[in-house]
């Protein structure tokens, strides 16, 4: 029984992530070839931005949601009502905050005025991706799938249906109102995600007066698992966040122009990072499925099975990427023109695919690490791997080897990050190993 749920879980989620991907990559095509080389630029400054507001925002909510709930210990509905006011009080702060350092960061940190209105218009989503975030991790928890495939895929095509219609319109007024405009869409397809989870929620799912009491000591159980999750992630998307900063202020003083650098910044992030990372959403996949299930074997104390998924997961996703980075690396160009009707990024391709092989093993190490409560151990690994990365970015982009010094900062990374979390883990194994025979 507990082996068919974790394979039906892998797989509704493989399925769902596989439509979710292709319907992600026509929206990329569709995004990419309307907006124009100048929106590309900029939306890929603003993503570091992006991305550490995100971070801030679902505090590392469906992992933790998903341990708690998995292990049994807490009722789903009290775990759920439990966080529902931190996310709803740090939602409103970080919208403020986002308001009022909109211009200090455009036209200060990123130079670039553009940029201002954008980064103003992702604190209106927010709201929107906590609330599906929590639900989320409440039915991963649950081991149901299937909702988050659902709302995923319809999430994804509504998407597609309204940038279809509506971003070609917007980008007449110009690429700042395109790049904006395709941020704001983004909360419909949100509330249809939401809306689709609410529709899974259990018939006898009813909601009392003290259900809303929060829960101090489930809480702090959220947050004991929330915290140094979310510390890793806020560190990496700070220094992800300074990534264009640091690049734009070396490159610039070793004598390289704004235009190379925006250029070929947005070369990197928008055309060559998603090609290399495709096994990714399968990866996502076995690693979501993998943490309750490691979740329920760890509070039973049943080692044996945890290696035993783990191996499972390791193996796969390795042959994944050992395929489709192969694959990458010997079709640079026609995947390039298939996809972005363009060939530019080749060379950062054949540095970078072998490494990205590796970089598919640390979704399975630092998912089982979580659900065995080494967060903490996670945190160090990708603390160390953004230093090692941004060092890295500061020394080599001095040599005048113009972006080069970001590839060699995100080969250090995946090598540090996978290396420790694999350390770790073992070191967590063995002494679960020597606990359990005690």
């Amino acid at each position: 029984m507990k082996k068919s749920l974790f394979f039906k879980s892998a797989f509704i989620l493989l399925i769902g992530s596989l439509l979710t991907r292709s319907l992600g990559f026509i929206i990329r095509i569709i995004f990419t070839r309307v907006i124009g080389t100048e929106g590309i630029n900029l939306h890929s400054l603003i993503m570091p931005t992006y991305s550490l507001v995100i971070s801030l925002t679902q505090l590392g909510l469906p992992l933790a949601i998903s341990t708690v709930v998995a292990r049994g210990t807490k009722r789903g509905k009290k775990v759920l009502f439990s966080v529902a006011p931190i996310v709803l009080f740090l939602n409103l702060l970080m919208m403020i905050i986002i308001l009022f350092s909109a211009h200090f960061i455009s036209y200060t940190l990123l130079d670039e005025p553009n940029a201002m209105y954008p980064i103003m218009s992702m604190s209106l989503i927010l709201p929107f991706i906590s609330i599906s975030s929590i639900l989320r991790g409440y039915f991963f928890g649950k081991q149901k799938m299937l909702p988050h495939t659902v709302s995923n895929v319809i999430e994804q095509l509504a998407r597609l249906g309204i940038i279809a219609l509506f971003l070609p319109k917007l980008v007449e007024y110009g690429p700042v109102y395109g790049v904006c405009g395709y941020i704001l869409l983004s909360i419909v397809s949100e509330l249809i995600s939401i809306v689709v989870f609410l529709f899974y929620l259990p018939r006898n799912f009813v909601i009392k007066k003290e259900d809303l009491k929060p829960d101090i000591k489930t809480t702090k159980e959220v947050m004991d698992i929330c915290i140094p999750t979310v510390g890793g992630r806020i560190i990496g998307n700070i220094f992800y966040f300074f990534e264009p900063v640091i690049l734009t202020y070396v490159l610039k003083l070793v004598g390289y122009s704004n235009s190379f650098i925006t250029t070929e910044y947005g070369i990197y992030n928008a055309y060559v990072i998603p090609l290399l990372i495709i096994p990714s959403f399968v990866v996502q996949a076995i690693s979501t499925a993998l943490v309750p299930e490691v979740s329920k074997s760890y509070e039973k104390n049943d080692t044996s099975n945890i290696k035993k998924r783990l191996k499972q997961s390791l193996t796969l996703s390795f042959l994944l990427g050992l395929i489709t980075n192969s694959l990458v690396f010997i079709f640079p160009e026609f995947l390039l023109n298939l996809v972005y009707n363009t060939s530019d990024g080749i060379l950062y391709i054949k540095v970078l695919a072998f490494f990205f092989m590796i970089y598919n093993l640390e979704g399975p190490l630092s998912g089982t690490l979580q659900a065995l409560g080494k967060t903490k151990e996670t945190f160090r690994a990708t603390t160390l791997g953004v230093v090692l990365k941004t060092i890295s970015i500061a020394l080599f982009s001095l040599c005048h080897i113009g972006l080069y010094g970001l590839v060699i900062g995100e080969i250090l990374d995946i090598c540090a990050v996978v290396g420790l979390n694999a350390y770790e883990l073992k070191k967590a194994l063995k002494e679960k190993h020597i606990s359990k025979s005690y």
